[in-house]
């Protein structure tokens, strides 16, 4: 018995041994990592420095490197290292937002690490090193992040060696560079994220192809250009994001075999032709951005059958059509933006099915027809609605039973929807921000109810372009007590000018019969930004505190008022202000000094007053001023040039001086050193630029556009222009109605850049100089009633091939008028006034001396040059040579020349 008794031991023994072993092996400490890898992360972390400036400002979490320790021994249990629990092996490396700074080549320790399989590096900043090609060498890398970690130059090549890569992001790193196309060998890659790369050329198609990927970012790209491939029912692609791309051409019908697909991105690009139908088949499809393309065609119908679908762009297209009723089947649709496009009809009656519609904007369209305001109430979860600038009739319901629940509205826009009164449904909204109700036809006083409107969130208001008359019992002050943007313009207001909330940015309330006079309230307003009350009828004076109230103002313009008296002289020093406009008042006395202080002044006009003062050189030092108007007052007296060397007036383009009492000579001196008039930076630009100040606000979901556009009137082409825009490459000189006297100066033909020079009604005399022929750009010349003398210069007809107006009336010019240039198509009173003047288009024939070649009116020593010098020395050696050779006749044969010239008769001298 006993043999069998231990062989039953024997066995017990072996079937107990592996439990025996597990339960021991779990008890022990896991293995360590390798000494190799712990050193070489040290050396890794020795290699760098903790940004404290990212870490104080928060744009990184923690240095995760910190709890690093040479003095530990096991360094997988260090922050951001994870190790494989069999082997000990490092397999992952998380560093991201440590705060690291510094460089890193291929030759770093991190390359030790060949077992990686994970391996994070986003949001440092690493130099702008460029990406390591030793990355190829971690062979068993399935996941790697780049992102935001200041890494620049190509992906390289080498990377394509990573078979097992199924995750690359490289956002936010700057590649300016193509993609390779080696990135098409990996085979595994799951999810790629280019996003703002600064990537250049063409994208392969073939990393389209990639059997296993998902994910496709290749967003904020303006460089990229790429079409789409036919696609196969095997493709997996579950998100194909390309907005702010170059990507062209149609969209393939095959790109409804994606029934994987849940986020197609395409916004922003330069796609064609019209949305192919089968995008209907994108069942699991959940956004969907088309918008700002040049689509085509009709919004397809089978978009209805996309029942996922939480949010729709399609703004910005050239869509025509109506608005297809099965897109309310999408009733899990939150946002719907239809705006800028060619749509007719009106609004499906069935969009109240869209119980989850938070935004819905339909601007800019051909919609029109009647428009119930309750379909849109009804929808509980909207609150951002847009349907301006179409032709609808809204109707809105006047019921007074507050208690039929409604949307709570944040944003309307309703302008251009023939609105002749305030919409009801205005009163029981609580939560407005933005209210835009400008170009209907609101007539009357603005309600008081209006005032109890949204008094604690409303934030933007434009009344503009209707017909209201007053504010029927609103307090001095409006009391919308967040209210940043008020636009009051083009109504029929009357009364004392309304003070808005302090907290107003943008204050306009233009083209108004507002009287009384400027309520010094408006004084407290310190984050003012741009005030406007111009075309009113607003007198008295103008407060001293208005030119010092707010540091944040940039734009005040008051012109067309009754204004009297000074102009405020306690301007603020470190003012921000970029356009003083005062003109069309009556202001008086002198320009006071201190506007000096304004030193980021663009535009000064204070034209049409009765501002008594001589020339303000000392406004040549304001750094940035680009117009400066001072025309009809009653300035005085002569411009003297300024001291040599001294910059002047360095931006200066537009300078209007007419209809004062200026005399002396005109300022050659300032002519030149205007800068700007002779070399103009960026009148080469593809896109004009105008003078603006650009106040895009960001309010809730949207970004709202609102340009502030100075403007100015000036003479040019012989009449008064409004220039309701002014581009910056605009350049022009009038200092016409005045006194000056003497010859027009040479230092003129150095303004190459003038568009409209006007020296008419003055005193000058002369020639018109053949210096004005170097203005190639001159498209308006007006020397008018002057006491110009001598001949037309023919380079005037030669080289101003851009002249469209010409006026040189009145003067005391002769000759022939230059033929066969755009001079044959100006009109006969361009010239009356001279009778010395001959040729077309006048009716007077010129005789053949007039028809010689007209000699230059005016010379100047430097224009004289080596010819005139040479006739010089002409004629001086011809009279020493004659001479010589006379005195060598007489000497030599003195009976000769006595005997020859006694022939000749004497005249007798008459008494």
């Amino acid at each position: 018995m006993r043999p069998s008794l231990a062989f039953a031991c024997f066995l017990f023994f072996v079937t107990l041994f592996p439990f025996m072993v597990f339960s021991f092996s779990s008890e022990q400490p896991a293995l360590l990592c390798h000494s190799d890898e712990r050193l070489a992360l040290m050396q890794l972390k020795d290699s760098f420095i903790i940004d404290k400036q990212a870490l104080a400002n928060g744009s990184c979490a923690y240095p995760k490197v910190d709890s690093w320790d040479s003095q530990s021994v096991d360094c997988c249990s260090w922050d951001g290292i994870e190790c494989d629990q069999n082997t000990g092996l490092v397999i992952g490396l998380d560093i991201s937002s440590s705060c690291l700074y510094g460089s890193i080549n291929s030759t770093s320790t991190l390359f030790r690490l060949v077992h990686l399989q994970k391996l994070n590096l986003a949001k440092n900043h690493f130099n702008y090193s460029v990406i390591p090609y030793a990355l190829g060498n971690l062979s068993m890398l399935t996941n790697l992040n780049l992102s935001s970690s200041e890494f620049s130059g190509q992906i390289p090549s080498e990377i394509s060696n990573l078979h097992r890569l199924s995750s690359l992001d490289l956002s936010y790193v700057d590649l300016a560079s193509p993609i390779p196309s080696v990135l098409a060998n990996l085979s595994s890659l799951t999810s790629l994220n280019l996003d703002s790369c600064g990537l250049q050329g063409m994208f392969p198609l073939a990393i389209f192809q990639l059997p296993k990927l998902e994910t496709i970012w290749l967003v904020r790209n303006s460089d990229l250009k790429g079409y789409l491939p036919e696609f196969n029912f095997s493709t997996k692609l579950k998100e194909l994001a390309l907005w702010n791309t170059r990507f062209s051409g149609e969209l393939p019908a095959s790109i409804g075999n994606l029934d994987s697909l849940e986020y197609l991105g395409l916004g922003n690009c330069n796609f064609t032709g019209s949305v192919p139908f089968t995008l209907g088949n994108l069942l699991n499809l959940k956004f969907l951005n088309l918008g700002n393309n040049s689509f085509t065609g009709l919004v397809p119908p089978t978009l209805g059958n996309l029942t996922k679908l939480c949010k729709l762009y399609l703004q910005s297209n050239h869509f025509t059509g109506v608005i297809p009723s099965e897109l309310t089947n999408l009733t899990q649709l939150t946002f719907l933006d239809l705006q800028g496009n060619m749509l007719q009809g009106s609004v499906p009656s069935s969009i109240s099915r869209l119980e989850k519609l938070n935004f819905f904007d339909c601007d800019y369209n051909r919609l029109g027809g009647l428009l119930e305001m309750d379909a849109f109430l009804e929808l509980k979860n909207l609150q951002y609605l847009f349907l301006s600038l179409n032709d609808f009739n809204l109707v809105s319901r006047n019921d007074s039973n507050a208690t039929r629940p409604q949307a709570q509205l944040v944003d309307i826009g309703l302008r251009y929807c023939h609105l002749t009164e305030f919409p009801y449904f205005l009163r029981h909204q609580h939560r407005l921000e933005l209210l835009d109700l400008s170009s209907n036809n609101i007539q009357g006083q603005i309600p008081q109810w209006m005032s109890k409107v949204s008094v604690e969130t409303l934030w933007f208001l434009d009344l503009s372009n209707n017909s209201l008359t007053g504010f029927n019992k609103f307090p001095l002050v409006l009391q919308w007590s967040k209210l940043n943007y008020l636009k009051l313009d083009s109504n029929i207001l009357r009364g004392s000018l309304p003070v808005p909330p302090l907290s107003t940015v943008f204050y306009s309330i233009s083209n108004n019969y507002l009287n009384g006079e400027i309520p010094e309230l408006l004084c407290n307003l310190s984050s003012l930004s741009i005030l406007d009350f111009s075309y009113n009828n607003i007198s008295g004076g103008i407060p001293v505190c208005l030119s010092n109230f707010s540091k944040s103002l940039l734009v005040l313009k008051v012109r067309s008022n009754q204004l009297d008296g000074p102009i405020p002289s306690g301007w603020a020093t470190r003012n921000r202000l970029k356009m003083i406009d005062l003109s069309k008042n009556k202001l008086q006395e002198k320009i006071p000094k201190s506007l000096m202080e304004c030193k980021m002044l663009e535009y000064l006009d204070l034209g049409n007053n009765q501002i008594r003062d001589a020339f303000p050189s000392w406004l040549g030092s304001l750094p940035e001023l680009n117009i400066l108007i001072l025309s009809s007052n009653a300035f005085y007296g002569s411009i003297e040039n300024p001291m040599l060397n001294l910059i002047v007036f360095p931006k200066l383009r537009i300078i209007d001086l007419s209809h004062n009492r200026f005399n002396g000579t005109l300022p050659w001196g300032y002519f030149e050193r205007w800068i700007s008039m002779s070399s103009l930076d960026g009148k080469n630009s593809p896109i004009p630029k105008y003078m603006r100040e650009s106040l895009d606000m960001r309010l809730n979901v949207i970004q709202i556009p609102r340009d502030y556009d100075y403007s100015m009137t000036i003479t040019n082409k012989g009449m008064e222009m409004k220039y309701p825009k002014i581009i910056r490459t605009l350049v022009a000189i009038d200092f016409s109605g005045n006194r000056f006297d003497g010859e027009i100066p040479e230092s003129i033909g150095k303004l190459k850049e003038l568009h409209v020079l006007n020296f008419s009604n003055n005193n000058l005399v002369g020639g018109i100089p053949v210096a004005i022929a170097k203005l190639i750009n001159l498209e308006s010349l007006d020397l008018s009633q002057n006491k110009l003398e001598g001949r037309i210069p023919m380079e005037l007809g030669t080289q101003l091939t851009f002249l469209a107006f010409l006026n040189v009336s009145y003067n005391r010019l002769t000759g022939f008028i230059p033929q066969g240039t755009q001079f044959e198509s100006f009109q006969i009173n361009s010239f009356d006034g001279n009778p010395g003047l001959c040729g077309k288009p006048l009716l007077k024939e010129c005789s053949n001396n007039a028809r010689g070649l007209p000699l230059p009116s005016s010379i100047s020593s430097k224009e004289f040059g080596l010819d005139g010098k040479v006739v010089l020395l002409g004629y001086g050696c011809g009279f020493l040579y004659g001479a010589l050779i006379g005195h060598i006749v007489i000497k030599r044969k003195p009976d000769w020349f006595a005997k020859t010239f006694s022939k000749f008769p004497t005249r007798r001298r008459m008494r």
